[in-house]
């Protein structure tokens, strides 16, 4: 089955970039359906406008009920055919119509290597200052689905990224971003491939 793409992101969107770049380059087979946004001055959304993507910004500003919001972002996801969400720096839960309709089909990045340095407000820096904090000698991400409870859905894929010494969390932020982006994009293609196995899919 082709993989039909929605992303759900908040601020800048550069992971949701590298996999817009891996699908018109070639090194993932699968199509970009649409870009929901919370935020209507993200990044994200000039991303996928230049990407000829559909883009819509859905947030409690719109629709201050929760269950109407949960609905609009459903409505949008299911009007282009998607058939995984891509989580790429989104700052808020899913809905529960939008979590039981894609049940197993929704993945996240985390910048650490779950399930060490994961749950409520762990996200961002707030992580990287963790990792270091606890003197770990190696962080990097983790590609996961996601459910109702923060970072404990199964988990697809690692790659690690060593901590220097001297590092900043600023520093270790931009090698683990770097990394993010390569293992999102082959973690999609193992999808895509068959070598990774998704419910409903």
């Amino acid at each position: 089955m082709k993989l039909r793409l929605g992303f759900l992101a908040s601020h800048g969107g550069s992971n949701v970039q590298a996999i817009l770049d891996a699908c018109r380059e070639g090194r993932l087979d699968a199509e970009p359906c649409v870009v929901i946004s919370n935020n209507s001055d993200a990044m994200v959304l000039d991303r996928a406008m230049a990407a000829r993507v559909p883009a819509f910004h859905l947030s409690s500003h719109i629709h201050p009920d929760p269950a109407r919001l949960d609905e609009a972002i459903l409505a949008v996801l299911e009007k282009h055919r998607v058939n995984l969400i891509v989580l790429a720096g989104y700052m808020k839960k899913l809905g529960p119509k939008t979590l039981a309709r894609y049940r197993g089909r929704v993945l996240n990045i985390h910048p650490a290597l779950l399930p060490k340095f994961g749950g409520k407000g762990m996200y961002g820096h707030h992580v990287h200052e963790a990792v270091l904090a606890a003197g770990e000698k190696e962080s990097g991400a983790t590609v996961h689905i996601a459910d109702e409870e923060y970072d404990r859905g199964r988990i697809l894929a690692h790659k690690k990224v060593p901590v220097k010494a001297g590092d900043t969390p600023d520093s270790l932020a931009e090698r683990v971003l770097e990394v993010e982006h390569q293992l999102y994009a082959e973690t999609l293609q193992r999808i895509a491939s068959g070598d990774i196995k998704l419910e409903g899919l």
